[in-house]
């Protein structure tokens, strides 16, 4: 019976989530949402040397924010950082970092309270994807999946969040992937890794609210696929109604999230029908076989 009860319950909660989103967005689309001003905040992106990373840093550094670019491609970094300087930021550090390494994103972490301050705005980036089917992927690899895509929350949470409940002051945002909504078919080591990142910032974002931090917002992101190096190549059964998203779209819809505080960013829009599908209706992953891989597997890469 208890299983039964827990079930129902899970449905209801979800079911309550979808709903407000929905109207949410329903509501927010005729009437403007206010969105806070992140000029001066320290805003610290992981995977920030190229793709959505870089889009990201780019954004902030229109709207006045101090950035901190972390990435484990020096150049690309350094890059960016010039990119950013020349988009308007006037405070931008470049530090190369591998996310997957726990003592080393505590070293660099320390490094940035010391020579920037207290990060305000935490974007969990980052990301590698090996594209192969379980049993093919080296054990080395699904290891490399979980450290970057998910255990490097754990490590930046860790060093970041304390100063942000001091000052009761803080955003921490995830990004997550629809195939940590549903598993995907040649995505396994993948969607484990996304799964978990999404259940952890869930968790921390209701810790922060039992324990009545309420100047801690979250905001967790779940896109479909999105055109940058990582998922080159690939596309979907049905384009119209599940389109591979451009990264400036993606970048604009992430940015306006985090300004408006919303928890849950799930994009396109029909993802939130479709994962409502799967749990109504019981019928296991609802849209596990809409993702076509290109030809050759993909390669590790920290980019998004």
């Amino acid at each position: 019976m208890a299983p039964d009860l827990n079930s129902t319950k899970d449905l209801f909660v979800f079911l309550g989530k979808s709903v407000f989103s929905v109207l949410e967005d329903m509501v927010f689309t005729l009437i403007p949402k206010p969105q806070k001003n992140v000029a001066g905040e320290i805003v610290l992106i992981t995977g920030a040397g190229s793709g959505l990373g870089r889009l990201l840093a780019l954004k902030f550094a229109s709207l006045g924010s101090v950035l901190v670019l972390w990435d484990i491609n020096k150049e690309g970094t350094e890059e960016t950082c010039e990119m950013a300087q020349a988009a308007g930021a006037t405070r931008v550090y470049a530090y190369t970092c591998d996310c997957s390494q726990r003592e080393e994103v505590y070293r660099v972490a320390d490094q940035v309270k010391r020579e920037v301050g207290d990060v305000s705005i935490l974007i969990n980036n980052a990301g590698i994807v090996t594209g192969k089917n379980f049993l093919d992927c080296p054990d080395e690899l699904i290891e490399k999946s979980f450290d970057v895509n998910f255990k490097a929350h754990l490590w930046t949470y860790k060093a970041f969040l304390p100063a942000m409940i001091a000052n009761d002051h803080g955003h921490l945002v995830c990004i997550s992937s629809s195939a940590g909504l549903t598993g995907v078919n040649g995505l396994a080591d993948y969607c484990a890794s996304k799964f978990a990142a999404f259940g952890f910032a869930e968790a921390v974002f209701a810790e922060t609210v039992a324990q009545k931090h309420m100047g801690i917002k979250t905001t967790i992101v779940c896109p479909l696929l999105i055109n940058t190096g990582m998922f080159e190549g690939c596309t979907t059964k049905f384009p119209s109604l599940l389109p591979v998203l451009e990264p400036e779209y993606a970048v604009r819809k992430i940015v306006d999230a985090i300004l408006q505080e919303k928890v849950y960013l799930y994009i396109p829009r029909v993802l939130y029908f479709l994962v409502f599908l799967k749990r109504i209706l019981v019928l296991g992953p609802s849209f596990r076989e809409l993702y076509i891989a290109p030809e050759k597997a993909w390669k590790p890469e920290e980019v998004r």
